[in-house]
């Protein structure tokens, strides 16, 4: 037992009433001789009490409980506010909005979350030596950095971006963002009012349409169908930016064909809008060409472009980017500087480091070997467990699928849900995704969304195995198992 818990300890006590104001605590000789800890350790936590006015210590006596204490309320647990929480507009939307699932750790066999790596994948080494190089590079002086980010990391971008995805931009375009979910953020904030009103997807990446909603603009969800948006629905929307995933689209996987393309950016031209395009995992094609990025055409004026490593390398190194166009570099720039300053330096020069050498492109391509390799191992599983009784959605590309169990109604989802979790596996609803108002308009099945990029091979079949044996008990159990629509 450290200092830190036997203080906790006491605070607790006194404030709990079990030692009351006057009363006497044990000695730190004879705590200690209890406890079975060295009488410094008594020591320090006595002091830390004394220090903030919870007990009174004399030399050659016991310490007491602080006078001071009297008249305050008996309770271990901090005293709520007697009247109503004020927020901001802004906080009150985040207040209302769904709850977000709890990061922590789980104790699940084999779990099918979106968004995971696995960490051995990860280039332990080659990060190790970059980080290591970028930290001995020592500086004129310790002092705030460039808002838009390293300048020798944005070059190494502007390269890799032309080489992987022909994307051609300036230096200057290039925004560094603590991750997407950053670069969604400055755009909801610079681009949107509560009186505007903004374009998803739908289904789409909910923390997208969260950040955007969060600004109280008001949103229009457009369906989507094997080919990505259906583009012919925004005739008669107006609104000042829409949110596309066009190179595969999240979660269903379609690819954006270059006649909806045009007709995107035809419509944000009438618009004076602007396209988000999040390229979130634009790495990774299997049986498809490389889809050149909205980007590439004629009109890049209108168009916003949002990438990431947080699925090449890490989620936990939170670094993203966006291309931005030059009339909105400078105030992109400064509602960055507002933020937080800039993003982590260091981080920065060793992703630099990784861009120059070529290590970062060879290790995309090993990840993209490995990952295909995961695909094939849950296309596989799944195909032998459920055969024509499943729909496999989005396989050409990216590092999840998505399932449709034809003979499950949506009513079950979440009793599938749970039922796999007594099996030891994670699996993930599709129905989040959904616009409420609009959810009624698919057809009445379960989805998953099954990520397997954080999975070996054979995690990913027992899993299977157990999800198999989840939904055999739900078809068993419930009634209501006829062949959806």
């Amino acid at each position: 037992m450290g200092a830190r818990q036997i203080y906790e300890s006491l605070r607790e006590q006194i404030l709990g009433g079990v030692y009351e104001t006057g009363s006497q605590l044990p000695s730190s000789r004879g705590l200690a001789n209890d406890l079975g800890v060295s009488r410094t350790t008594v020591t320090v936590a006595y002091e830390q009490l004394a220090a903030e006015g919870f007990i009174e210590v004399r030399q050659g006596a016991r310490p007491r409980v602080a006078s001071s204490l009297i008249g305050h309320e008996a309770s271990s647990t901090v005293s709520k506010r007697a009247g109503p929480i004020h927020l901001s507009a802004y906080g009150e939307r985040l207040r209302a909005s769904p709850p977000w699932p709890d990061y922590l750790p789980n104790r699940l066999k084999v779990d099918f979350r979106y968004g995971d790596l696995a960490p051995s994948d990860f280039p332990a080494l080659i990060w190790k030596r970059a980080m290591n190089a970028a930290m001995s590079q020592r500086p004129r002086r310790l002092a705030y950095d460039d808002p838009r980010g390293s300048l020798r990391l944005r070059q190494a971008l502007q390269g890799y971006l032309w080489r992987a995805r022909t994307l051609s931009c300036e230096v200057e375009q290039i925004i560094i963002a603590s991750g997407s979910q950053q670069g969604l953020d400055l755009c909801a904030r610079l681009l949107l009012d509560p009186s505007d009103s903004f374009v998803v997807e739908d289904p789409c990446y909910r923390m997208a349409r969260q950040v955007f909603a969060s600004t109280g603009a008001r949103p229009f969800s457009v369906a989507v169908d094997g080919e990505g948006m259906k583009t012919e629905l925004l005739e008669g929307i107006t609104a000042r930016l829409a949110y596309v995933t066009p190179s595969h689209q999240f979660p269903l996987g379609g690819v954006l064909p270059v006649s909806r393309r045009y007709q995107l950016l035809e419509w944000a031209r009438r618009n004076d809008a602007y396209v988000i395009e999040d390229d979130y995992d634009g790495e990774y094609r299997y049986d498809i060409r490389p889809v050149p990025p909205l980007h590439k055409l004629e009109d890049r004026s209108s168009v916003i472009y949002l990438g990431t490593i947080s699925k090449t390398l890490s989620p936990m190194l939170r670094i993203g980017y966006l291309v931005v166009p030059p009339e909105l570099q400078d105030v992109f720039a400064t509602a960055k500087q507002l933020l937080d300053r800039h993003s982590p330096v260091a981080e920065q020069e060793a992703l630099a480091s990784l861009i120059e050498s070529g290590g970062y492109e060879s290790h995309v391509r090993r990840v993209r070997r490995l990952n295909g390799e995961r695909r094939e191992t849950l296309l596989a599983a799944l195909r032998r467990a459920f055969a024509d009784r499943i729909v496999i959605e989005g396989a050409d590309a990216g590092l999840h699928v998505v399932v449709w169990f034809k003979d499950l109604r949506r009513s079950l989802e979440d009793v599938l849900v749970e039922e796999a979790r007594r099996e030891g596996v994670g699996v993930h609803s599709i129905s989040p995704l959904y616009r409420r108002e609009t959810d009624e308009g698919r057809a009445d099945r379960i989805g998953l969304v099954m990520g397997y990029s954080a999975l070996t091979t054979g995690q990913i079949e027992n899993g299977v195995r157990f999800l198999t044996d989840a939904v055999e008990r739900v078809r068993r159990n419930s009634p209501d198992t006829s062949a959806a629509r």
